[in-house]
């Protein structure tokens, strides 16, 4: 068992992950946006994204004592850019003779089974898989006693929420302003990857991802 602790966020897909692992660098995080190696668990204390809210059950063991944040946001808006995000992605998840690496395969599948593209493009499937997600994740950490902070980026008060969530109050006026950055609009999905920080971590090493042995 791993004795280091992390801050896990366990959002969905566009739901604001880049914009929260923005907002960990300024609070002095090493962070990863997505994470495919084991040295990427290594090295970053802060991760979101694939494959954290899939394996959230294993990471809880695996790190005990962590923290972490779920990520909600509305209906109306989280439905329109998932689909965007899903229908570019469906044929590298699909495939059989590559596309991408086994783990994004592995999380897209199970949270959107079927993945198929007639339930993509279903409203009703998506919202599904989103209340079916968000209803595990409360289910599982109210079975273990354990306090999850729930937040939506896109309500002011809720940057307030993360800070004493954190105890990152310090650093509010001195590093971080006044709220979360708003990154990855309009269908973009580049923010992270052009994004310029010491403390950003790689998602994988040399382009390749390597079996994460203790989520396996």
């Amino acid at each position: 068992m791993n004795q280091l602790t992390k801050v896990f966020v366990l959002g969905l897909p566009r739901t604001g992950t880049t914009s929260i692992c923005s907002t960990l660098l300024s609070l002095n995080y090493h962070v990863a946006h997505t994470a495919y190696t084991q040295t990427t668990f290594e090295k970053a204390n802060a991760l979101a994204d694939t494959p954290i809210f899939n394996d959230y059950k294993e990471l809880f063991h695996y790190y005990p004592n962590s923290q972490f944040i779920y990520l909600t946001r509305e209906s109306e808006k989280w439905v329109p850019s998932i689909k965007q995000l899903l229908l570019r992605m469906y044929n590298n998840v699909v495939r059989d003779d590559g596309g991408f690496n086994p783990i994004i395969k592995r999380c897209y599948g199970e949270i959107f089974s079927p993945f198929t593209l007639e339930n993509i493009n279903d409203d009703e499937f998506l919202i599904a898989c989103y209340n079916k997600h968000k209803a595990a994740v409360t289910e599982f950490f109210e079975q273990q006693a354990y306090s999850v902070l729930f937040i939506d980026i896109s309500k002011p008060d809720d940057y307030q929420k993360l800070l004493s969530f954190l105890d990152k109050e310090s650093y509010q006026d001195e590093h971080t302003g006044s709220g979360f950055p708003v990154l990855n609009q309009g269908g973009k999905v580049t923010a992270w990857k052009d994004l310029k920080h010491p403390h950003k971590i790689d998602s994988t090493k040399n382009g390749r991802s390597s079996t994460l042995n203790h989520i396996s």
